[in-house]
């Protein structure tokens, strides 16, 4: 069998889960969508189940998967519906839904429901991406309480830059909220997983973490004692020697400054690592601290072996994991940790901590 593999540690997830419900304070929606940060939905809807306050997905496809898997926590579409047919299937369902454009309230007006609805206004308070203005807000709450098809409305927002604890964006867009929103009933749900560890004052009723539940910390260079949930590894499949001067791989990117010694791995760009990461991004082989050299292609990337003499074929290699941490990788590939995670595919997925690891060719 191919040895690259995506380990997923569910007692990592299910205590970082722990930590943003502690350092929060109020109740939690752990955030699942887009195949749980590609650490696979179900898995992690199914180690959370016994503790999560509800989940959060993207649309309705997502959360149907969650209720067909026994899943009957709350659960909450961070996009809200599409057309009618989805908005009947939300409220047969359950499940709880953001309102983000007139066109959706006028859909909730106009509908025949199996059973009343749960909301969140979204509130724009300053992202400028979707939501209602803050001028609307209190006539937009009118509409869905007399239209009859609404039991419940919260409000929420989301932020443009929660992740950088010095901006005076973040501490602008809670006065915004807490200004449309004022004097109306209905719980408040405005942290995302930078404003649950930087932001105090958005701390409210519910919070929706979600890169930080994959032990990713939305604020690189502070430990907040998240841990890693995916390891990307695989092994050294074959060793080259290298003269001086000699290139290597793809564009000849990499030439040897020195007798080098290769190791390839059997990795690449179609498994999810990043074909942009440069020469000198961190990898760990058998333990100890390496580096790429020479371009990442389809199915290989190549590992700078000359200081490791014991590391060989059949040594382990980490990408990225509880060793190398995603984001020092995202970083040297220009992009972030979210996208890193949400890309991995092809390799072979092994969830520990709920009983028998369970394997699977590739996430579902």
């Amino acid at each position: 069998m191919r040895p690259a593999r995506a380990l997923i540690d569910l007692n990592a997830l299910r205590h970082n889960y722990r930590l943003a419900r502690q350092i929060h304070g109020g109740r939690v929606f752990a955030v699942i969508k887009a195949n749980a940060y590609g650490h696979g939905t179900l898995a992690c809807a199914r180690a959370l189940a016994s503790e999560a306050d509800g989940f959060a997905v993207a649309f309705l496809d997502e959360a149907l998967a969650l209720r067909a898997a026994g899943i009957g926590a709350p659960i909450l579409l961070l996009e809200g519906v599409f057309d009618v047919d989805e908005l009947i299937l939300a409220a047969r369902h359950g499940l709880w839904s953001a309102v983000h454009h007139v066109a959706q309230v006028e859909m909730i007006e106009k509908a025949v429901l199996p059973a009343p609805l749960r909301v969140w206004i979204k509130v724009n308070s300053g992202m400028n991406r979707a939501g209602f203005l803050p001028g609307a807000v209190r006539l937009i709450w009118k509409r869905l309480v007399i239209s009859g098809k609404v039991k419940d409305c919260g409000f929420m927002t989301h932020f443009a830059r929660a992740d950088e604890s010095d901006a005076a964006a973040t501490a602008e867009q809670i006065r915004v909220f807490d200004a449309a929103t004022r004097n109306l009933p209905g719980e408040r749900c405005l942290a995302n997983s930078g404003a649950i560890l930087a932001w105090p004052d958005a701390r409210r009723d519910w919070a929706r973490p979600g890169i930080m539940l994959y032990g990713a910390d939305p604020l690189p260079g502070e430990d907040h004692g998240l841990q890693a949930v995916m390891t990307l590894e695989s092994r050294v499949v074959a060793v080259r020697d290298l003269a001086s001067g000699d290139p290597l791989g793809y564009g000849a990117r990499f030439v040897a400054p020195r007798p080098t010694r290769v190791g390839l791995v059997a990795m690449g760009y179609a498994d999810g690592y990043p074909r942009s990461a440069p020469d000198r991004t961190p990898v760990a082989v058998a333990g100890k601290a390496a580096v790429l050299i020479g371009r990442v292609s389809m199915d290989m990337l190549t590992v700078d072996l000359t200081d490791l003499p014991d590391a060989g074929i059949g040594s382990p290699v980490e990408l990225w994991g509880k060793r190398i941490s995603v984001n020092d990788v995202a970083q040297a590939a220009g992009t972030i940790s979210y996208e890193l995670l949400c890309n991995v595919k092809r390799v072979n997925f092994v969830w520990e901590g709920q009983g028998k690891a369970t394997v699977s060719p590739a996430a579902a």
